[in-house]
């Protein structure tokens, strides 16, 4: 995750572990921690999560990555020149089980990259233990929210070359049409979705992950709409209508 927040350079002491927390303080207690790792994390300083995370800790980010105390210490180095900016623990949901809690919450990234700016937000479950007098992070799983690519501001060149009816299976198809210059999918259950232009043939549905991408043969030719996900594609074949 790309994370960055200019903090004090006090941070990079490390402070005394704090005594246990009353359970109605220990939200508070662990929120106060968790944004602390983050503001951290833009100058490189490793203490917090030296400090906060347990030596056996499972740790997985949003990219699948699995790394242990030590991997997960070693990552934290500063940003470097030309990069600024800040991320905030929002909308904390908490758990208490005795000596196990779970905090809940989302993370809004605001990077500034040689003046331009960039956002994102993530979704992380951190597991927190109770042991030797204190509270430390036994598991963390960190996911990124989906986000729409920004749309072209310009008009689909021949939308016209996508009209007709795809299919994926034995009754399984769907159809293409342009209604004011818009493509337009339409499923078989009569369901139909808009198509924004990302880029030359690309599309993709708002609030879906995933593109469309219309295939053109090498005459030119739109033969398929390939429905693409996480690098996985299904392809539907362009069906023949009268006059082709």
């Amino acid at each position: 995750m790309k994370i960055s927040h200019p903090v004090a350079l006090a941070l990079a002491a490390a402070a005394p572990l704090a005594a246990a927390a009353e359970p109605s303080d220990l939200q508070a207690l662990l929120t106060s921690r968790t944004q602390e790792l983050y503001d951290a994390v833009a100058l490189g300083v490793r203490a917090p999560w030296q400090r906060y995370y347990a030596d056996d800790c499972l740790y997985s980010d949003e990219k699948g990555q699995k790394m242990d105390k030590a991997g997960l210490v070693a990552s934290i180095v500063p940003l470097p020149p030309g990069f600024s900016g800040q991320i905030k623990v929002v909308e904390v949901d908490f758990r208490n089980f005795g000596d196990t809690a779970i905090l809940s919450y989302a993370l809004d990234e605001t990077e500034s990259v040689f003046g331009q700016l960039q956002k994102a937000r993530y979704h992380e479950i951190d597991t927190w233990r109770r042991q030797a007098g204190d509270w430390r992070i036994e598991s963390a799983q960190v996911m990124r929210f989906y986000a729409d690519p920004p749309a072209s501001p310009y008009p689909p060149t021949h939308p016209e070359d996508y009209i007709g009816s795809y299919r994926l299976g034995p009754g399984k198809t769907l159809a293409v049409s342009v209604s004011s210059g818009r493509v337009i999918l339409t499923r078989s259950n009569r369901q139909q979705v808009p198509l924004l232009l990302e880029s030359g043939d690309l599309f993709f549905a708002a609030g879906v992950e995933g593109r469309f991408l219309f295939r053109r043969a090498a005459d030119g030719r739109v033969d398929a709409l390939i429905q693409r996900r996480n690098n996985e594609d299904m392809v539907w074949l362009r069906q023949p209508s009268p006059g082709r």
